[in-house]
């Protein structure tokens, strides 16, 4: 064989370059670093870890020749689970929800797989959701294989045995933290882990799409209400158990517009050829390395290319479609609004309090919803149509507690927050409850920030 070759291109998985990052960072007193895994040779850090699962499954005869490999996946895992497949020989069947890129779909299907499309808002567990086609279609297919990269180990230890090594391998352990979007999870816990081994001290941050459950969860421990977004390959509407958030020191949250916006910055002005979840990892990463400050030296994952998403994040029709082209609306943040109503301070129930003591607390300040803690916990919010719903149904006492009325249809925020992020939150959930190292400081409601922007 010619010196230098390798036997197959699964050979070629890794190894991914290094770059720092200039044009973008602006006036952030920081060094950016990104981890192009997109160069992997499916396009995405997907392959790290597919070729490890088959690999791993192959050695204990869970997947054999002639098999079927069945995923769930919203583009790039399929994408390097058929490329293996292709070099040894397997069949594949993925399933994927409808919000994904034409081109996704078609690139699995170039290499000879089957793709079935489910819808993408339904619960992780309704029979249509792409995760239960999953199941399903292994169940019924001899010889299949479920990667189920969202609950296999093998996922994180993908990345604990290859990203890590070669990231540490680079740079000598001399950066301060790793920024990594969180979808499975399985990259920021694999090479969080190794990471942790050998630089106790390295900050894990995660970042996270509005709509997704991570960043509330992280904040508050309580699970919130998911919603759609665009960005695709981050962000979930469960917590896998692949993930391991105990390792991260924080979460940042990004939103559609964001993203996209610096997706198309990486690659006009730092050449990189980046899709909408490296673009979103970007963003996070400024808003981590501008609070810190300090010159903070941040690596940050690139995890796929650009190629994918020209029909929409590069389309400038489907975003104007959907409102994301175009300079977005100077509103201010969180902190402009609690200063416009600094006469308004925060009105909360206990979980222990009763029904009757929640609707005199409403009486009294003439409010419609109140958040209710659980200690230092906040449980969520607790309206009036949720009381009145109560005491109509005349199943329990007016002296029962209100902590299992509490529902989870809130967004945490800070006060660093953009209010148009809180517009884009308020389009959701029914209040946005606004904390300072734990502490509630303040609760934004719909009335609110219309009054705010009505007199700005």
């Amino acid at each position: 064989m010619l010196e230098g070759a390798v036997d197959s291109i699964l050979e070629a998985v890794g190894d991914t370059p290094l770059v720092r990052l200039r044009r973008v960072v602006g006036d952030v007193d920081a060094e950016i670093y990104a981890k192009c895994e997109y160069l992997n040779p499916a396009g995405s850090m997907k392959d790290r870890m597919a070729l490890h699962l088959v690999d791993e499954a192959e050695r204990r005869g869970e997947l054999r020749s002639g098999g079927t490999i069945v995923e769930a996946t919203s583009g790039n895992t399929g994408a390097a689970l058929a490329m293996i497949a292709a070099v040894r020989g397997y069949r594949c069947v993925f399933v994927m929800p409808d919000k994904m890129s034409d081109e996704k779909i078609a690139s699995l299907r170039a290499f000879g797989a089957r793709v079935l499309v489910c819808p993408t808002a339904v619960e992780p567990d309704d029979p249509r959701s792409y995760y239960s086609v999953a199941r399903r279609v292994c169940d019924e297919t001899p010889g299949a294989f479920y990667a189920n990269q969202y609950h296999n180990q093998d996922n994180p230890g993908g990345h604990y045995r290859s990203t890590g090594p070669e990231l540490w391998a680079q740079t000598g352990g001399g950066f301060d933290a790793l920024v990594a979007g969180l979808g499975t999870g399985g990259t920021v816990t694999g090479v969080g882990r190794f990471l942790r081994e050998k630089k106790p001290d390295v900050a894990l941050i995660g970042v996270d799409p509005v709509g997704s459950l991570y960043y509330d969860y992280f904040k508050n421990g309580r699970l919130t209400t998911p919603f759609t977004y665009k960005v695709e390959g981050i962000g979930e509407d469960f917590i896998p158990s692949t993930i391991d958030l105990s390792l991260l020191d924080d979460v940042v949250r990004v939103d559609d517009r964001e993203s996209f916006a610096m997706t198309r910055e990486l690659v006009r002005r730092e050449g990189l050829y980046v899709g909408g979840s490296s673009g979103a990892a970007v963003a996070g990463a400024l808003k981590y390395a501008r609070a810190r400050g300090g010159g903070v030296r941040v690596v940050v994952i690139l995890p796929d290319g650009a190629s994918k998403y020209l029909s929409k994040i590069f389309n400038d029709d489907w975003m104007r479609e959907h409102g994301l082209l175009g300079p977005g609306a100077t509103l201010g943040t969180v902190a402009d609004l609690i200063r416009f109503r600094v006469d308004n301070p925060v009105i909360a129930a206990r979980a222990g309090d009763s029904v009757r003591e929640v609707v005199a607390l409403l009486k009294e300040h003439r409010v419609s919803q109140v958040p209710v803690l659980d200690g230092t916990r906040l449980l969520g919010a607790i309206s009036e149509v949720d009381l009145l719903r109560y005491i109509v149904s005349e199943e329990e006492s007016l002296d029962s507690p209100v902590g299992p009325l509490v529902e989870a249809d809130f967004a945490s925020a800070s006060p660093a927050t953009p209010l148009a992020e809180v517009q884009a939150l308020l389009n959701e959930v029914r209040v946005v409850l606004v904390q300072v190292d734990g502490a509630l400081v303040a609760v934004i409601t719909k009335i609110d920030l219309i009054d705010y922007l009505a007199r700005h």
